[in-house]
């Protein structure tokens, strides 16, 4: 935990460093990065100096690093920082940086920038980067690649974007059964490195059909005379291309995985998963899902254009507008209630304000355990029952609490008996309509964090309003 928190107090004070080094002799405003000729020479030296610091300090970075600052900088600002990154670097910080801010400085190269640094990646990585990449620079590259590489980046491009065979790599290290331990020693030794992550090794036949895996400890503490057969696992957890990659992300944690075979309907192998593309795929999704619950519809970069984080935007911002005017012509129905007891239009929010959170409680739990495989049609039942009874006592217990309030501060029973009744009922509706949300979503086959809290917000809403004044236009006049 330390660590962690060493390690983003690095990457701040990195950031920090940068952000100085930009307003040092106004070079953040030099957006041009041309010599004015008419400028002192001394001022001309300063700039270049700057420049010099700026990219010394740059170089010093991981590509990560450099790829949060990139993001966390303004456009222009950004676009200077990525002209001062070495080439060499480019295509490792592009793979780095978030999908929003890959394709403004994609934008700012030309297709010789793009394909060089194309050509620096891995075929699996290729393939990460290959649906930003312009149509002329794809189909370049795919030309540049020996047979090999291009039909495996074929092969990476043809699965879906939330399959195993889009996180999958090639870079894997495979061996024979039917040799000793010492042989394959030897054979390592001769490779002079080995694929990062690597935990194990895969046996193959001559076919290249899966038979085991071999772990890397048991290669250094059996006999070396033993063969590869006897101390190789035959049980490995094992992965198909299609698959969700969902599916594979819960295998690797329930497990403790680090890496894992992938093979075709014919148990040949086609290549690994790391549990790093696992967990950059865990923490997209997981991005994704809060983005989706507060109704965006993509990951946006913070320094967007108005205009284009406004297209991000106006959807659920349209459709909240739109319930919220019927939570309005509710309250519309009940106007001369709300004008004889005026102390409704004051406990009035607080019956749809808590029936919403209460919502957005439930909506988090399903959406999360549909994420993980826990909810099923089976369990349907037992976990709407639960969820109702939670609301009920908490209706109860917290709307009696709200009920005294109301009575304290109004002397009327009546009055807090309502809002006990208008709590504990809303809370019902919330509960009811936080399980049926997402799960009449996923039959639709619609991601059910999409706008969840958008929906479930505008229900406790109108639901709220109208079942308060309802009840007061019936108990109280």
């Amino acid at each position: 935990m330390a660590e962690n928190e060493q390690s983003k107090e690095s990457v701040q004070e990195s950031l920090q460093q940068v952000i100085h080094l930009l307003a040092k002799d106004g070079l953040a405003d030099e957006l041009d990065r041309e010599q004015d000729t008419q400028r002192p020479l001394t001022e001309m030296l300063a700039h270049k100096q700057s420049l010099a610091e700026l990219q010394q300090k740059l170089d010093e970075l991981h590509p990560a690093d450099v790829a949060y600052v990139l993001e966390a900088l303004p456009i222009e600002e950004r676009l200077l920082v990525w002209d001062l990154v070495k080439a060499a670097r480019d295509g490792e910080i592009l793979l780095e940086v978030s999908d929003a801010v890959r394709q403004t400085l994609i934008a700012e190269m030309d297709s010789n920038e793009l394909l060089a640094a194309a050509e620096q990646l891995d075929t699996d990585e290729i393939a990460d980067l290959a649906p930003d990449l312009p149509h002329d620079v794809l189909q370049e590259l795919m030309v540049s690649l020996d047979l090999q590489n291009r039909q495996r980046l074929e092969s990476a491009m043809s699965y879906p974007e939330h399959s195993v065979g889009a996180l999958m790599d090639f870079d894997i290290v495979t061996i024979r059964e039917d040799i000793a331990l010492e042989v394959v020693l030897r054979y390592l030794r001769r490779l002079g490195r080995l694929p990062d992550l690597t935990d194990k090794l895969f046996v193959v036949d001559r076919e290249n059909r899966l038979r085991g895996v071999l772990p890397l400890k048991r290669l250094v503490v059996h006999d070396p005379e033993v063969s590869v057969e006897e101390a190789m696992a035959d049980d490995a957890v094992v992965f198909h291309p299609e698959e969700e990659a969902s599916d594979a992300a819960q295998a690797f944690s329930r497990y403790d995985l680090v890496t894992a075979p992938v093979v075709d309907a014919d148990n040949n192998l086609v290549g690994r998963l790391t549990v790093d593309s696992v967990m950059d795929f865990m923490q997209k999704e997981s991005e994704s899902e809060a983005l989706s619950l507060a109704g965006l519809r993509e990951d946006e970069d913070i320094f967007a254009s108005v205009w284009k984080s406004l297209q991000n935007r106006w959807a659920w911002l349209l459709i909240n507008l739109c319930t919220a005017f019927i939570a309005s012509r509710v309250i519309g129905l009940f106007e001369g209630s709300i004008e004889k007891i005026v102390a409704l239009a004051a406990l009035m929010p607080i019956v749809a304000g808590i029936g919403g959170n209460s919502g957005n409680q439930t909506i988090t739990m399903i959406v999360r355990g549909l994420a993980l495989g826990q909810v099923s049609t089976h369990s349907m039942r037992a976990l709407l029952t639960k969820e109702l009874a939670v609301a009920l006592l908490n209706g109860l217990v917290w709307g009696g609490a709200l009920g005294l309030v109301a009575f304290a501060l109004y002397h009327n029973f009546a009055l807090g008996l309502v809002m006990t009744a208008a709590m504990t009922l809303n809370l019902l509706l919330a509960a009811f309509m936080g399980v049926m949300i997402p799960l009449i979503m996923t039959k639709l086959n619609r991601d059910p964090a999409v706008g969840s809290s958008v929906m479930i917000t505008a229900v406790t809403d109108s639901g709220g309003f109208f079942i308060f004044l309802g009840l007061a236009t019936l108990f109280l006049l």
